[in-house]
This record gives structure tokens, C-alpha cells and sequence, in this order.
């Protein structure tokens, strides 16, 4: 299969593959999305086969606006109501209840819940608007690898597997959006993102959970990235707690190095074994991905060991797909 990449000008086509059961990836702010008609269970399930995903890990659904959402929800509660006012389009993904049978199993995972997006991003906006329907959006990378912050990210990935790439450049956020799950009371952060659960608890005006538990191997999960090992590249990933311990660590030509532009500069290692995640955590969160991705593309590169932070709410999201990277490895 030829996967195409499509500018602006070219999203009709998009479109068009869309409307006949193919995969076209899209930009959001966050990560690129792997796009597929919500409502046809033969295009989800290609999917799960193109990225190697598990079946039973729902996906999210990424309407152009809360009309489009509708639909598909048993009920729209005044909270979620509250959130999409404030936050959409942005990267928050809210679970409600969904309207039965709207939507197939292979979106919701069989559960009564399915969880809704909408991106802060034009392109994707329009992509969808012309489609006139919802897509799922998972990110459109192989599954557990480094999410997608550009096309040719997604490229690399799913060059032959998809009929599409809509190319809007690289994304803003870098870390996938928050998830919070609404079908329960109180509210539950379920993934962490951008917006943090004590925003989300100003504009509801109600305390709002964090979930910090393990899925179960028999158990579905709620949203995706609860379960399985996610954002690993091929070698160990390791995160360092305290900037001092990098002037302790023994590094040699197979360690790769990731930290803060200050961190990085007095490092005994080759310049072309670092990879500078910027100034602070924002822009941290925005490199991520692309540093576990330089990396990966490395394989005399055994081991990478990358800057932990600890500001509270404002570094959940960085340290939830650091930890999973890493597997619980730290240092």
C-alpha cells in the first residue's frame, strides 16, 4: 500500500479515503491521531492491525465539535457541558456514557463508556467537518513506541499500512491530551495532559480525582495508555530523580542522555549521544517524544537516561509517559 502524504490543498482526498474505509493520520495539537470512521467496525479494526494495538484498549473519538458528539453519548451532563465550554477545542478528552449501541465494540472496547476529543487544530478540524462524521484517534504510531510529533514520525511507523498522512508540521503540546472520565462521581483524571486536574476542578467547582492505580491483565481499561507498556523505544529507559546523579552515572558511547539544556552542557558524553529537551518543563513536554524517537533510531544505543521533574500538578503528564517509557526504571 502507497501512503500519501497530504498538505492542505489536498484534504478532499483525504477525505475521500476516509469515507471508504481507509487510515488517514491528522495533526492535533498534541500528537498526530490515526483517523478511521468511528461508526464503520471494519475501518476500526484496521486500526488495531496497523498499529499492532490490542483489541480490548478503546480508542477515543475525535469529533470537529460537540454537536458531532452528541449522537453518540447517552447523556451530556452539565459538567461535561461545563468543560467543553471551557477547554474545546484543546486537549482534553472527556469519557461519558455512551448512547448504546451508536457506536461499534471495537471503539468502546465493550465497555458502556466512550471518550470524546476535540483538537485544537484547524486542519483536523476541516478533515473531519467535510467527513461530516466522528473519527477514532489513537496516536498513529506502532504500538507502545514513542507517540507521533510530526509526520514523518508517523511515517517511519506506518509507511505501507495506511492509505494516508495529512501533514500539518509539528505539533505544539508534544504529550497527549488529558483524560478525564465523567461517567463517575467525583471526576477522574484518568491521564494526565496539558490541563491539569486542578484546573478542571476550578471550572467544575468539585474536587476531581487522580487514578494512580494499575490496570489488570484481565481487566479492559477505561481510556487508553492505562494498561499496557507505552512511549518505549527499543532501548532501556531510565529516569534520573536528582540532577546530580548524571555527574555520578558511568556513561559510555552506548548511553544516550536526555535533560535540560544546563544539565546537558558539562556531560562526558559525545555530543551526538545527547538530546536537549530545552529550557524547562514545558518545553520537556514538548521534546519528549522526539528525543526517545532520536534515539530509537540509534541502535548502538543501549541504554538512555533521561531528566525527572517533580513540580507537582504541572509535571504529572511529563513523569506518566517518562515512568511508562521507562518502565518503572529509575535511577
Amino acid at each position: 500500500m502507497e501512503t500519501k502524504i497530504f498538505k492542505r490543498e489536498q484534504l478532499d482526498e483525504a477525505v475521500s479515503l476516509l469515507r471508504e474505509g481507509g487510515l488517514v493520520a491528522f495533526p492535533t495539537e498534541t500528537v498526530y491521531g490515526l483517523g478511521a470512521l468511528a461508526t464503520r467496525d471494519d475501518s476500526v479494526k484496521k486500526v488495531y492491525a496497523a498499529k499492532g494495538r490490542p483489541s480490548d484498549n478503546p480508542l477515543i473519538v475525535t469529533v470537529a465539535d460537540e454537536a458531532m458528539m452528541r449522537p453518540y453519548a447517552k447523556e451530556v451532563p452539565e459538567r461535561a457541558e461545563k468543560l467543553i465550554k471551557h477547554f474545546w477545542p484543546g486537549p482534553l478528552t472527556i469519557l461519558l456514557l455512551a448512547k448504546e449501541g451508536a457506536l461499534p465494540e471495537s471503539v468502546t472496547g465493550g465497555l458502556p463508556t466512550v471518550a470524546f476529543r476535540c483538537p485544537d487544530d484547524q486542519l483536523t478540524h476541516d478533515l473531519i467537518a467535510k467527513l461530516g462524521y466522528p473519527i477514532v484517534g489513537p496516536s498513529a504510531n506502532t504500538s507502545t513506541k514513542p507517540s507521533p510529533t510530526t509526520a514523518q514520525h508517523v511515517y517511519h511507523d506506518l509507511k505501507g499500512k495506511i492509505a494516508g498522512i495529512v501533514d500539518g508540521g509539528e505539533t505544539e503540546v508534544g504529550l497527549e491530551s488529558t483524560i478525564v472520565d465523567l461517567s463517575v462521581n467525583p471526576a477522574v483524571v484518568l491521564r494526565p495532559g496539558k490541563i491539569t486536574p486542578e484546573e478542571i476542578s476550578q471550572v467544575l467547582g468539585e474536587e476531581v480525582l487522580i487514578n494512580r492505580g494499575q490496570v489488570s491483565d484481565k481487566d479492559v481499561p477505561k481510556a487508553p495508555g492505562m494498561k499496557y507498556r507505552h512511549y518505549a523505544p527499543s532501548a532501556q529507559v531510565y529516569v534520573v530523580d536528582q540532577a546530580e546523579t548524571f555527574d555520578k552515572l558511568d556513561l559510555d558511547a552506548s548511553c544516550g542522555v536526555m535533560a535540560t539544556s544546563d544539565l546537558l552542557e558539562n556531560l562526558p558524553v559525545p555530543e551526538e549521544n545527547k538530546f536537549n529537551l530545552g529550557k524547562n518543563l514545558t518545553e520537556a513536554d514538548h521534546n519528549l517524544f522526539a528525543g526517545l524517537r532520536y534515539f530509537d533510531d540509534r541502535p548502538e544505543i543501549k541504554s538512555i537516561y533521561v531528566e525527572g521533574f517533580d513540580q507537582g500538578e504541572e509535571s504529572l503528564a511529563y513523569m506518566n509517559r517518562l515512568n511508562k517509557a521507562a518502565g518503572g526504571h529509575h535511577v
